[in-house]
Order: C-alpha cells, then structure tokens, then sequence
C-alpha cells in the first residue's frame, strides 16, 4: 500500500483529512511519534500502520514525506474529485 493510500483509509476512517491530522496533532502538542501514533489509536481508532503513517507525516513534515514516498496530497479525497 502507498503512503498516500494509509492517508486516504484514515480519512475515509475519520472524516479527517491529512491537513486536519497536522493541525490536530499540532494542537494537542505532541511531537513524539510513539505518543502521537497512540493518541491517533485511542482517540481517532485508526489502526497501527494508518496511525504511524499520519504520524510519519506529523513528525516527518509533508517535504520529507513527498521527498521519500512521491507526492501527498494533504486536503483531502474531495478535494482531488
């Protein structure tokens, strides 16, 4: 599975886009990837790998993640058509 498929199953999961996790994550103050990816399980119920994927994002930032695992698109499903 792509990087950016982990991305699309947690937002189809949770309603939540990639852009929202980043501003979700950066409002709980959390900047650990073990402590982000268990607050995503508890909190949101995505499962380990699409935790530690939004996590990656998180911790990583969008340009290391593009630079390693092709483009992210961040705003969404919808937002692609």
């Amino acid at each position: 599975m792509s990087f950016q498929a982990y991305l699309d199953n947690a937002e189809k999961q949770t309603g939540i886009t990639p852009r929202g996790f980043l501003e979700l994550v950066g409002g709980q103050g959390l900047t650990e990837q073990g402590e982000i990816v268990a607050w995503l399980k508890a909190e949101h119920g995505l499962g380990h790998g699409h935790a530690t994927a939004v996590a990656r994002l998180v911790v990583k930032g969008p340009e290391f993640v593009a630079e390693h695992h092709g483009a992210v698109h961040l705003d969404g499903l919808a937002a692609r058509g």
